[in-house]
């Protein structure tokens, strides 16, 4: 029930992706937010008991409220607390046709120390230690969906091949906007754009980028993302850098950009 439900959703996801206006595509317009994890996968786990899967949904919804404000298509992989598979995520984004796609996450470590927001594109080779483990731990959210990239699976090897296009230095532009905006966040603390094989990132035919919010599992960063006042910052930031990123891309094209529409309406 719960695989059918998931299905359901991603289709009204894609029936939503497919209203976007054909007119004004070949503009930074549209964007797929994708909250990491839900339902039975909990994700990360803080000592007080925030489960990723809540906290990032709540950050996704708000950072869609904002963009939605500002004119921004906006299409989101799940609105509630339900599952989705890997397949299913990445039919939404593909679906959509937009012009980026975003996953926001929450990181986690065995150690109670290590603290700060990251922000990710796209690899099979993982800038550190520390970033493939993360990326193992996203990954393992889809089982046996998400290819083995330490054996010479087929798949692995086609989706390191989709990466390798012009998304890949678009994927990096936005991943050190949104590091920037972020690392302006009250009480957050920066720990750089790295590259890891998130296999979320691999499937889907557009710039894309996850972003670790903050470690759960340090009672700092999880006492500041209890806080409403510390998820709207976040929300503000990652706002900031994708209009950042929409003038830089409109201008690639020559294309009016959709921030001026917006200021137009409101005079």
């Amino acid at each position: 029930m719960a695989a059918c439900t998931g299905l359901l959703s991603a289709q009204m996801a894609s029936s939503e992706a497919s209203s976007r206006p054909h007119a004004a595509r070949d503009r930074f317009d549209a964007i797929v937010l994708d909250a990491g994890h839900g339902g039975h996968d909990e994700g990360a786990t803080g000592s007080s008991g925030l489960h990723e899967k809540d906290l990032v949904l709540d950050v996704t919804n708000l950072l869609a409220a904002r963009l939605r404000k500002l004119g921004m298509h906006v299409v989101l992989t799940r609105t509630r607390d339900e599952f989705l598979s890997l397949e299913e995520r990445t039919a939404v984004a593909n679906d959509a046709r937009a012009d980026l796609f975003l996953s926001i996450h929450a990181n986690a470590s065995s150690s109670r120390k290590p603290r700060g927001i990251e922000t990710y594109f796209a690899s099979l080779d993982a800038t550190d230690d520390a970033a493939r483990e993360t990326a193992e731990r996203e990954n393992s959210a889809f089982g046996a969906a998400a290819p083995n990239f330490e054996t010479a699976d087929p798949l692995a090897a086609i989706l390191g091949d989709l990466i390798e296009t012009q998304h890949l230095q678009e994927s990096s532009e936005f991943a050190k906007l949104a590091q920037s905006k972020l690392s302006n966040v009250a009480l957050a603390r920066s720990r750089g754009v790295k590259q890891a094989p998130f296999v979320v990132l691999m499937g889907v035919q557009m710039p894309a980028s996850l972003v670790e919010i903050g470690f759960l599992t340090n009672p700092d960063d999880e006492k500041g993302l209890r806080r409403s006042r510390q998820r709207a910052a976040i929300a503000d930031a990652l706002t900031q850098a994708v209009m950042a990123f929409a003038d830089r891309y409109d201008a690639r094209r020559g294309v009016r950009s959709a921030k001026n529409d917006v200021a137009a309406s409101l005079r």
